[in-house]
């Protein structure tokens, strides 16, 4: 492969990977659908308690009945013996995640097994919760942040002072500032985006299905309900 194709080529990849890149972005690393994740966690107190009332904020108030008839098909059946407990335990945990998610409009792919990735993060920003203090999350973000543009910039200047050269080193150059820009841009919007309340709740914007009069009455209609997945 001479010069020229390897220029082309790479100019191609590059906005490849921009749009995997871009399309991952609303894809978050979530980890409600863990054995250990807080839905699930919900879910064990639940049916330990024979109460289904701590799970119910994971789901839509439209989806609610079909988790209520769920659990009590799962409380039944646990009276059985011990296997039948586990596997109804399952059913309920299985059932009330995918409703969650698809309340999300993300995916339910089955349950993960505890201790799965959830990414650094979700993981700090949990801990952030439980711990009352954001300054470890910001730390986090604001320093992957810093890195993440420092890279791109520097391969787009880099590219740009080359750009001239030859179609393809103009090719390359492009690529390496549609990268670098849709970064920035993606970036900047997403700490930009307004909290919408509602219910009493701060969210980037609600589940889907939730009912828009209830939201703060000078609040701008959400995005999509995949900006808010856990």
């Amino acid at each position: 492969m001479n010069g020229h194709d390897r220029l082309t080529s790479r100019f191609w990849a590059g906005l490849i990977m921009l749009g995997l890149w871009l399309g991952a972005v609303g894809d978050a690393r979530a980890h409600c659908d863990t054995l250990d994740g807080p839905v699930v966690k919900d879910a064990q107190a639940a049916v330990t308690k024979g109460d289904v009332t701590p799970v119910l904020k994971w789901v839509r108030e439209s989806d609610e009945p079909e988790i209520r008839k769920a659990f009590e098909k799962t409380l039944t059946v646990r009276t059985k013996g011990e296997e039948a407990q586990e596997l109804a335990d399952r059913y309920f945990f299985e059932t009330l995640v995918r409703v969650h998610r698809a309340g999300e409009g993300a995916p339910y792919t089955g349950l993960k097994p505890a201790g799965t990735e959830i990414g650094p993060a979700v993981a700090q920003a949990d801990a952030a919760l439980a711990g009352g203090s954001e300054e470890k999350l910001v730390e986090l973000v604001t320093e992957a942040v810093a890195e993440g543009i420092r890279e791109r910039f520097a391969a787009a200047h880099e590219a740009r002072e080359h750009a001239e050269e030859s179609v393809a080193a103009g090719r390359e150059f492009v690529a390496a500032y549609v990268i670098f820009v849709h970064y920035a841009e993606g970036l900047y919007e997403a700490a930009t985006r307004d909290v919408i309340r509602y219910g009493g709740n701060a969210h980037d914007s609600p589940p889907a299905g939730v009912d828009h009069a209830h939201e703060h009455p000078a609040a701008e209609q959400p995005e999509t309900a995949a900006t808010h997945q856990h």
